[in-house]
């Protein structure tokens, strides 16, 4: 696979960490994919590219106007379900190779919950991927990004995923930090103003939070 191959996520800031962990696990033609937390659904898009037509991904939002989007803008693609559910209550209707989850357990109440239902969803030997931030680890010209406190619970819980992980019924493959970095112009700054109150004014340089990946497999 080949990052150009992700053609649905050119614009993703974070695109190129997703990329080395879906390499990382060998996501190919075939596969059974839940997407945990999918929004309007890009990624889920993107992962059905990878599975071809023989596979399937469950892109699974708890808001059901998210649902209703991530349906349209799969409608031509028979391997995606829409499911509305919440992390802690996530039950899909087979084991799958592959749960995956991006900006997800910062907004969970209870992540430790979340993350015992998503390993219960994989087969015996199937993969977690999970990209979580260490927000005010980001930068706006050299001073801190402030974290919207209403939306997130859990600013920080990327730095906290090894040890939430590290008892469960998993092997922790590989772990890793990317941060994007934006000057005067460009998507990163676009992102900032987007996702937050700091990129609103005139700004220069932004290091976004850094993305902590983990890639672990169910046992």
């Amino acid at each position: 696979m080949e990052l150009t191959d992700l053609y649905e996520l050119r614009d993703d800031v974070y695109r190129r960490p997703l990329f080395t962990a879906l390499q990382r696990v060998g996501l190919g033609p075939g596969w059974r994919v839940a997407d945990v937390g999918a929004g309007n659904g890009d990624v889920s898009v993107a992962l059905a590219s990878q599975v071809g037509r023989d596979g399937r991904v469950y892109a699974v939002d708890i808001d059901p106007r998210r649902r209703d989007e991530m349906a349209a803008r799969a409608s031509l693609l028979s391997q995606v379900i829409a499911i509305t559910q919440a992390a802690e209550e996530l039950a899909l209707p087979e084991k799958v190779d592959l749960v995956f989850a991006r900006f997800l357990l910062l907004g969970v109440s209870k992540p430790k919950d979340a993350l015992k239902q998503m390993v219960a969803a994989v087969k015996p030997r199937g993969w977690i991927v999970l990209q979580e931030p260490v927000t005010t680890a980001g930068r706006v010209d050299g001073q801190p990004i402030g974290a919207d406190t209403e939306a997130i619970l859990w600013p920080d819980i990327g730095a906290d995923l090894p040890h939430l992980l590290g008892d469960l019924d998993v092997d922790l493959k590989d772990m890793w930090a990317e941060a994007p970095v934006g000057y005067r112009r460009g998507p990163e700054i676009e992102y900032l103003s987007h996702m937050t109150d700091s990129g609103k004014g005139e700004i220069t340089t932004v290091v976004l939070p850094p993305l902590v990946t983990v890639v672990a497999q169910h046992l």
